[in-house]
């Protein structure tokens, strides 16, 4: 009997054990099938194609990405195997190596042939698809009637979703929750000075600006001796807050114990504001947005800050920790988002342009419509990259505009295919001057790089060579004063080739993000097809005579060699960015006002030096008489 019992009770066991041995293999298929499956996809795509078109680029990628990893492996495999196993490990890889050399390949052509076959079933849906002005979701992969106002509320949504740490802290409080247990900072008397919590946004903060700053006004309080320190106060608590990197070292170290100029610089400096200046594109805004090297630099200061912010993570919270870490994971989508409304608000203010053309009755209107485009491409043309701005601006706009209509009114499309052609042309073109003047910058700036080493080598050399401290006498501080104004010279004649990479970047960027454009505004479900047809005419319209005002006045050849202007509106940048900084009004008239007088200024001064030149040329010249 008691046998009987052992038995009994040691087979539930042994099934139990068994039961779970199945269940640990199972998991072990599953993630190695889910491994399989990340890997696959990481080599074919087999997202839905678009048309024709992405069908066979998809199938291309596809075969290719098979052929690489191929021989990748057939590579790898046998070096892998012989660190592991030796010779024996060696040939063991080789033949998973051969394996995968042959079956990789193989199924890249397979699923590219499958992508090309799905593409081409697509093409007749995309054809029908594009006739009736819906457009095509990258992230759904289908097609959808897109709405123009829908999509701006939904980045706005989406935007203060963001800033608001999605509504929620780390812990999961929501932010009202939030405002009672605020956020840890080292020092919150800017805080208290503007009356806000250090959960405060970028809005609120400036709305308490406004409001303590009418309180203690000095024009406003007379009676009061202290307003005036009250009021400066206020205004550099304010220049604190208001700007995200000087706010984040504020929040980390508190008020800087020195006031050394280059760290007030660094802080001050907005890159958004300084590149505006740089480039003169305040007149062109409203068409192409924030330039997206203005955006790069901005985040790259940010992630610097961060980066000192992540070497101290050690003395943080388990919560700050898990903010911060939350921060750096949203920067892409961030940035994804920024683009995103850039391309809805340029959208929406290419809708607001065209309203006279949309609205006219007659052929006068429509007159009256194109002087209006002269008079505005005539004070953009005004500035130093204005033709430059049209040329880029008004040759997509055209094409864009070109397409669509292409698409509506011709049989399949054809009248699209020139458009196309020659975006396609200019596309290659930009590519290729990216990579030019991307080598020539480099080129450029090693060569001056050395110039100006070897000057401060001669330098340090001949100061160790002084003995005793003994004063070098006159002839020698000129010589060394004048290595250096070489040196520095050196460095300036790098800028236009750097400029000259700048604006490469730039004009590729106006180019996406107005295809973007157009593509939002002539796909809006909110008015019918005949309605965006029109203001595809609108558009090209006034694509076509930014074009064409901009080549009339050279802006289709981009060259920088006045290098007084490029230091003028360097030096009126940074002034302005800072002035901006300290919550100071500054109108674009203004900037180009300083601009203006900045290159006087200096060529006042290169006349002065000029002539002292010369002057101690002709004095030499006669002591040698």
């Amino acid at each position: 009997m008691n046998s009987s019992t052992s038995e009994m009770s040691a087979s539930p066991t042994a099934e139990s054990t068994s039961l779970q041995k199945q269940e640990n293999d199972q998991q072990e298929i599953d993630e190695d099938l889910k491994e399989a499956s990340e890997v696959f996809n990481s080599l074919f795509s087999t997202r839905r194609p678009k048309d024709g078109w992405a069908g066979l680029s998809s199938g291309l990628k596809s075969i290719g990405k098979g052929t690489a990893a191929g021989v990748a492996s057939l590579v790898a495999q046998p070096i892998a195997g012989a660190h592991e196993n030796g010779v024996r490990g060696f040939f063991g890889g080789l033949a998973t190596g051969v394996a995968s050399a042959v079956a990789l390949p193989v199924t890249g052509v397979c699923v590219g042939a499958y992508q090309m076959s799905r593409g081409v079933a697509n093409s007749v849906e995309a054809m029908n698809a594009s006739k009736q002005g819906m457009m095509w979701d990258n992230e759904k992969r289908e097609w959808i009637h897109y709405y123009l106002e829908k999509d701006k509320e939904e980045v706005e949504k989406r935007e203060a979703e963001l800033k608001s740490g999605g509504g929620k802290t780390a812990s999961g409080e929501n932010s009202a929750a939030a405002d009672i247990n605020e956020r840890k900072v080292k020092d919150r008397e800017y805080y208290d000075l503007m009356g806000v919590s250090t959960n405060a946004t970028a809005g609120e903060i400036k709305k308490a600006y406004y409001k303590e700053a009418r309180k203690c006004h000095p024009d406003k309080c007379q009676d009061d001796p202290e307003a005036a320190a009250k009021f400066q106060a206020l205004g550099h608590a304010y220049q604190i807050l208001s700007n995200e990197q000087s706010r984040a070292s504020y929040d980390k170290n508190g008020k800087p114990e020195t006031n050394s100029a280059d760290a007030n610089l660094a802080n001050e400096i907005d890159p958004l504001v300084f590149f505006a200046v740089m480039f003169g594109s305040h007149l062109v805004e409203p068409y192409i947005g924030e330039l997206w090297i203005a955006t790069t630099a901005d985040t790259l200061m940010k992630d610097a800050m961060e980066q000192q912010q992540s070497m101290d993570m050690e003395n943080m919270t388990e919560e700050d920790a898990a903010k911060f870490l939350a921060s750096k994971s949203a920067s892409s989508e961030e940035m994804t988002l920024k683009q995103r409304k850039r391309e809805v608000k340029c959208a929406l203010n290419l809708r607001e342009k065209i309203i006279p053309f949309m609205e006219a009755k007659d052929e006068d209107d429509i007159m009256a419509f194109k002087a209006s485009i002269a008079k505005e491409a005539s004070k953009i043309v005004s500035t130093s990259f204005g033709a430059t701005f049209l040329v880029a601006i008004g040759f997509t706009l055209e094409v864009e505009a070109e397409e669509y209509i292409g698409v509506q009114t011709s049989a399949l499309g054809v009248g699209a295919i020139n458009a196309r052609f020659r975006r396609a042309r200019k596309s290659n073109a930009n590519n290729w001057r990216i990579m030019g003047a991307g080598i020539n910058a480099a080129t450029t700036g090693r060569k001056a790089m050395k110039e100006v080493e070897a000057v401060q080598k001669h330098m340090e050399e001949k100061k160790a060579m002084t003995v005793g401290g003994e004063e070098e006498d006159g002839e020698d501080k000129a010589m060394d004063e004048e290595k250096a104004k070489m040196a520095a010279q050196k460095l300036e004649e790098t800028i236009p080739a750097l400029l000259e990479l700048a604006w490469a970047i730039n004009d590729r960027d106006i180019s996406r993000t107005l295809k973007g454009a157009c593509k939002k505004l002539f796909s809006d479900a909110e008015v019918p097809i005949e309605t965006r047809i029109r203001r595809a005419e609108a558009i090209h319209l006034l694509g076509k005579d930014f074009y064409t005002i901009g080549k009339e006045c050279g802006g289709e050849k981009y060259d920088v060699k006045d290098t007084k202007d490029i230091k003028a509106r360097a030096e009126v940048a940074v002034m302005t960015t800072m002035a901006k900084a300290q919550g100071q009004e500054v109108t674009d008239d203004d900037t180009e006002d300083m601009i203006r007088r900045a290159k006087d200024m200096q060529q006042g001064r290169d006349d002065a030096g000029a002539a002292a030149a010369n002057k101690q040329t002709a004095s030499t010249d006669a002591n040698m008489t």
